[in-house]
């Protein structure tokens, strides 16, 4: 069996998925931007129970034609987890949509000359419902339209990058198939000690950072969840071509729901959560549909409130939250 390609190896999904593939006892080779962080990112997958003698890694920068013909070499599947996600939105749209799309598009063909099988790329819900439709009810035959007024940059970039990933891949793509895995609010778990934007979220609702919380309702998903989705959608024949949306089975939540769910199940730990949302009016309740993960590759996503609450003990585990004394 030949290796798996992990692209964003040390980030927060892609670590989850190189130990599920490890612990699955498959060879897998990570990109990483510089190979700098190959201890981190090997420090990372051992935390998530798996060995990581298994595991090359290579460097290889989403911005740069360098490096991805030989990462790609030899390998029949390629995950293509890597992805920009700004800590605030920029200035200019395109500082984060050039670089999603033409490293999107650098991975895909890369895979495609190396003849493989299939890539699973994760994309996002932002690709999918941040144009507003009557209901708010979501499926994957929905997309966000890139030129909806008031989008902001990081929403365009994902819709941008997943409609040009498939319109290589239905023009151009040789013999490698292409699927997409489409995630909600990603939270759970961290194996790394670099905070991402869901993880930073929750450590400032619990340090007392954020003191008001923003107005709006979303889906959450696991981040072990979107790993076992990506592997699903890898193995199943009738997978391909297809999009799949990764949301817990859970209603939407507020920001708030969250604080108040910590609140509620870690005591003292979450003592100075907000428990205020910034004023205005209520948005809708999105309902988010993952009946096709569900029903074709037996998906079954953790309950929210387990998720939540694993979230932040991971951080306390790791040395990132302080416990109230």
């Amino acid at each position: 069996m030949s290796q798996v390609l992990v692209t964003g190896g040390s980030g927060y999904v892609g670590t989850q998925l190189i130990a599920a593939l490890l612990r699955g006892g498959r060879q897998v080779r990570a990109t990483l931007r510089s190979t700098a962080g190959a201890a981190d990112l090997r420090a990372a997958v051992r935390r998530g129970g798996a060995d990581d003698a298994g595991l090359e890694i290579v460097a290889a920068d989403l911005t740069s034609d360098d490096g991805w013909a030989a990462a790609a070499a030899g390998c029949d599947e390629v995950h293509h987890v890597a992805s920009p996600i700004p800590a605030v939105q920029p200035t200019d749209p395109d500082e984060l949509i050039v670089p999603a799309r033409e490293g999107t598009l650098r991975v895909l063909r890369a895979a495609r000359d190396a003849g493989a099988r299939r890539v699973v790329l994760t994309s996002s819900f932002a690709a999918v419902g941040y144009t507003p439709k009557p209901g708010s009810e979501f499926t994957e035959d929905d997309w966000t339209d890139p030129d909806t007024p008031g989008l902001e940059p990081y929403p365009r970039s994902k819709a941008i990058a997943e409609r040009a990933a498939w319109d290589l891949m239905e023009r151009d793509g040789g013999g490698t198939e292409l699927v997409v895995v489409n995630p909600t609010f990603i939270l759970g778990p961290t194996l790394t000690t670099a905070l991402r934007s869901s993880t930073q979220l929750i450590k400032a609702m619990l340090d007392g950072t954020m003191s008001v919380v923003p107005r709006r309702r979303f889906g959450v998903v696991d981040v072990r969840d979107v790993a076992d989705l990506h592997i699903r959608a890898m193995a199943a024949p009738e997978a391909a071509g297809r999009r799949f949306l990764a949301v817990a089975d859970s209603p939407a939540l507020s920001f708030l729901e969250v604080a108040e769910t910590l609140s509620r199940r870690l005591g003292p730990l979450a003592a100075r959560v907000p428990t205020r949302q910034a004023t205005g009016d209520d948005p809708p309740r999105p309902i988010i549909h993952n009946d096709r993960a569900r029903e074709w590759l037996g998906w079954r996503p953790r309950p929210v409130d387990t998720t939540i609450v694993q979230t932040a003990e991971s951080l306390l585990a790791l040395g990132l939250l302080e416990a109230e004394r």
